[in-house]
């Protein structure tokens, strides 16, 4: 029964009411060992009637066998595997060793887990229990921790116990918790009734009320009344030692009994058994510990009375005794055992041992099979470790630093790289080392030293792998804008592809040379060769299910967005990525259509796919991908002057800018500055950040003049009076936008051009760039040609044609939710003698990014387990937020929905907004 706890009993009941009434909640038991963590989990399980409860407890010494606990917790829900997606169930039941599967991507498997959770909460209120959560194996609590920060409208509750100041699972998650502290005095009194008042006063004070001290220290009363009143001591190693001296009574055949138990990681009676007659001793000799409270036998197990108590006795033995329990225990596991008795071999050698290190090499191999790549890392390190030959050695390590790549431990697999490379002078080794080294460098930067790595290393690769090398080193060189050099590794990797090169090693070639032509100003033979690169995707589908390629794949219609060439490609990475649980591949493909989309009318898409790219960039550590997140985001917030959070992601990007070495993005941020005081009406400011743009990109040695400030510079200098200024810079636009040939670079040049020209020559600029503008997505631009035009046509006195592309202007405006650009448009509206309704909220507006995304998931027809498996979340989420984007549309149906987000769908055109805002004028 517990004693107190009035407060924490509520809190936990709480989480339990919330499940039962249909929500999801969390809550972290934090506490010294000792203070009742466990007895509050208890309490839960016992006050959880009516719910499926699902347990687990984290065991020090099962650390490194993978998805141990994981198994424990769902094992009795594993009857539902079949109600989840079968992507899921393959990677769930591969990762519990059920059936042989496939590694997935690093969080799959909690992907599944959320679902198989949210699968179980539909029958019954679920309440999952997690005990000693310090100790999960790391497998385990990564795919627990991507399950729980995902629950929202399911019926679980999740009460997890953590040790205070151990690493754990709660690192960072910022879930819900409490710390537990002592009990009163008076509490400590009722528990220690037999005890008179002023000793467990004493007592109380000492250990400032922890319940396993009060009660295990309470033999200790007579001394503690010589300790110095007030005075508290250190509880856990007060009560570990006062394990060890009840150690210390048994004798020595009741000690190794005991420190063999100790030893193991299960506790099962009969392997102890089998290691005993190994080591000759008698399990019989158990009794005596039992006597002094240290274990006690159940049905076919031992277990120790608390944690601290296996903790100390174990490291109380001497390094020889620990080895030879160690060895005995090895000896006793069965085969289905073998991971376990791997890692007991590992422990029990004293030097190298090959013995050893083959088992942990195997366990290794399994590990990764089952996506449990951070246990994989641990089992191949150690290996190596225990290894006799430096060439074994160097490899072993190599695949720990794979593994921890994997796992998302960067600056680990950095240092075992490194040790790797020291241990070896094996060609084949070293240009594996430098290859993933290059990698690492790539996605965390700094990016040119990616590409150093990478084109060193290329030199002594086979061609196919070679180009493959060299493709992302020119993948590095655009986000570090360096197109000079971008240009010579891929005309490098051009150059090495074969007459009968595979189809893959083609497609990275072609891909990266056309990236590379284009960024150095060369459009047309750039276009061409993405082009070749589409096609050869597009009658090629293993290279559309190839994992790896899918940045590249979503990459090649970025820069054919004028075509719309490729566009399948783009929704085919997506859905490969999502289909897979690739989430460690979603936030750069999501980069990558968030900027298609913010080259159209659908911001609010593309915001909304930005933040969930950053939000993954982040879970994730993909670092230069959350760069690009949050460089894009700014660049759009810029444009719908949401200057605060424009400013925040600015001054975010330009920290990694600094760390990372993507100077690409720190162009974005300048760019992203300049569009926001020029909206907000600030044009010096802008004047500045555009100037030091344009500085930027001629400095990096960009040519694309798609990345030049030039038309947003043209626009501000005509704002003050600085035409001269503006005119020469349309002339030298208009060269190089007419040099590239492509129709959203021509439009801008012509306004521009426009812009800056007499009061008798501008119409015709204006007129030849909104032909141009109709041959590209860009909303945004093409109402920006239609303010200016129609700002000039009204101060030349052509009020009714300015009102028509005015009015156009709003309407486009008003759709992407640009407000300065509404105000600018409806000032010049008004000064043209019009008279305007007060804008019509529009209530797509208010829902937040993720319910947009939901919507319009949902609106394209998919169900709702389709939509919830595709975005991480369970269909009682989904179903949560629709409930919400129901209220705020006034709808009640799906078919409503559609028709409500007809204007966010590709189907809907610009020029239905720019009709209602004439209609509405």
């Amino acid at each position: 029964m517990l004693v107190g706890r009035e407060r924490e009993r509520d809190d936990v009941e709480r989480v339990l009411e919330r499940a039962r009434s249909g929500e999801s909640a969390t809550l972290a038991l934090v506490g010294e060992p000792g203070i009742g963590k466990t007895a509050l989990l208890d309490h839960a399980a016992a006050r959880a009637s009516g719910m499926q409860v699902l347990q687990a407890r984290g065991i020090e010494s099962e650390a490194q066998i993978p998805f141990a606990s994981l198994l424990e917790l769902l094992r009795p829900a594993l009857g539902a595997l079949d109600r989840i997606p079968e992507p899921q169930a393959q990677a769930l039941e591969g990762a519990l060793a059920l059936r042989p599967a496939p590694a997935q991507e690093r969080f799959a498997v909690g992907a599944a887990t959320l679902s198989l959770l949210a699968t179980c909460s539909e029958q019954t209120a679920v309440a999952v229990l997690v005990d000693d959560a310090h100790w999960l194996d790391g497998p385990s609590a990564e795919a627990l921790l991507f399950a729980v920060r995902r629950l929202v409208a399911d019926s679980v509750a999740v009460l997890v116990a953590v040790r205070e100041g151990e690493p754990s699972l709660l690192d960072g998650a910022d879930l819900p918790s409490i710390r537990i502290g002592g009990l009163s005095r008076a509490e400590a009194a009722s528990l220690l009734d037999w005890l008179p008042p002023d000793v467990a006063a004493r007592l109380h004070g000492a250990t400032a009320g922890n319940p396993l001290g009060l009660l295990e220290l309470a033999g200790d009363a007579d001394e503690l009344a010589l300790a110095p009143e007030g005075v508290p001591m250190l509880v856990s190693a007060r009560i570990s030692r006062e394990f060890l001296r009840r150690m210390g009574e048994l004798d020595e055949a009741e000690r190794r009994a005991l420190l063999l138990v100790a030893t193991s990681d299960s506790g099962d009676l009969a392997i102890l058994e089998l290691a005993a007659s190994g080591l000759g001793v008698e399990l019989s000799a158990l009794s005596a510990a039992e006597r002094t409270g240290l274990v006690s036998r159940r049905v076919g197990s031992v277990e120790f009375r608390h944690p601290l108590a296996r903790s100390a006795i174990y490291a109380g033995a001497g390094p020889d005794e620990r080895r030879a329990m160690h060895r005995a225990l090895a000896s006793a596991l069965p085969d289905r055992d073998i991971d376990r008795r791997a890692w007991h071999l590992a422990a029990a050698a004293a030097g190298v041992d090959e013995q050893a290190s083959a088992a942990l090499e195997q366990a290794g191999v399994r590990a990764r099979n089952r996506s449990a790549y951070g246990t994989a890392a641990l089992a191949f390190e150690r290996a190596g470790r225990l290894a006799a030959d430096g060439e074994r050695r160097s490899r072993l390590v190599l695949s720990a630093a794979r593994q921890s790549w994997h796992a998302g431990s960067v600056p680990r697999a950095v240092a075992l790289l490194d040790e790797a490379r020291a241990s070896t002078e094996a060609p084949a080794s070293l240009l594996e080392i430098d290859e993933l080294a290059g990698h690492i460098a790539t996605r965390q930067g700094p990016v040119m030293q990616g590409h150093a790595i990478l084109t060193a290393a290329a030199q002594h690769a086979d061609p196919d792998r070679a180009i493959a090398m060299l493709a992302e080193a020119t993948g590095a060189c655009l986000y570090a804008g360096n197109p000079p050099e971008m240009l010579v590794v891929a005309e490098r990797a051009s150059s090495l592809t074969p007459k009968d090169a595979s189809t893959r090693t083609r497609f990275l070639a072609l891909i990266a040379i056309g990236i590379a032509r284009v960024a150095g100003g060369d459009a047309a033979a750039g276009s061409e060769a993405i082009q070749q690169a589409v096609s050869l995707a597009g009658e090629s589908p293993e290279l559309c299910d190839d994992l790896r390629l899918l940045p590249w794949l979503a990459i090649a219609p970025i820069f054919l967005r004028e075509t719309s060439a490729g566009r399948a490609l783009l929704d085919r990475a997506l859905e490969v990525a999502r289909e897979r649980s690739a989430i460690g591949r979603l936030p750069l493909v999501l980069d990558l259509i968030a900027l298609d989309h913010a080259t159209t009318d659908r911001w609010a898409v593309a915001e909304a796919t930005y933040l969930e790219a950053i939000a993954l960039a982040r879970e994730t550590d993909q670092q230069t991908d959350l760069a690009f997140g949050l460089a894009g985001l700014a660049r759009l917030q810029a444009r719908r002057g949401r200057e605060r959070e424009c400013r925040a992601n600015v001054a975010e990007t330009v920290e990694l800018c600094e760390r990372l070495g993507t100077r690409l993005f720190e162009v974005w941020t300048v760019e992203a500055l300049g569009m926001l005081e020029l909206g907000l009406g600030d044009t010096e400011r802008a004047v500045e950040h555009l100037e030091r743009q344009q500085r930027l990109v001629k400095t990096l040695g960009f040519s694309d003049p798609d990345l030049s400030p030039a038309p947003e510079l043209i626009d501000a200098c005509c704002r003050l009076g600085r035409v001269e200024q503006a005119r020469a810079l349309a002339d030298e636009f208009i060269a190089a936008a007419q040099a590239k040939g492509q129709a959203w670079s021509i439009a801008r040049a012509l306004r521009g051009q426009g812009l800056a020209a007499s009061a008798d020559r501008f119409a015709a600029s204006f007129e030849q760039a909104l032909e141009q503008h109709a041959g590209t997505p860009d909303a945004f631009e093409t109402a920006r040609t239609q303010l200016v035009y129609g700002g000039r046509l009204r101060r030349t006195r052509n009020r009714k044609l300015a009102r028509e592309h005015l009015r156009g202007a709003l309407g486009t405006f008003e759709l992407l939710d640009a407000r300065p650009w509404i105000d600018l448009a409806r000032a010049e509206l008004a000064a043209s003698g019009e008279t305007l309704r007060r804008r019509d909220p529009n209530t797509i507006d208010e829902l937040t990014p993720q319910e947009l995304q939901i919507a319009m998931r949902l609106a394209s027809g998919r169900t709702t387990r389709e939509t919830a498996a595709a975005m991480y979340l369970s269909p009682k989420t989904i179903e949560y937020h629709l409930r919400h984007v129901y209220l705020k549309l006034d709808i009640h149906s799906r078919e409503e929905l559609a028709r409500a987000l007809a204007g966010y769908r590709p189907e809907r055109s610009t020029q239905q907004a720019q009709d209602t805002a004439r209609a509405q004028a």
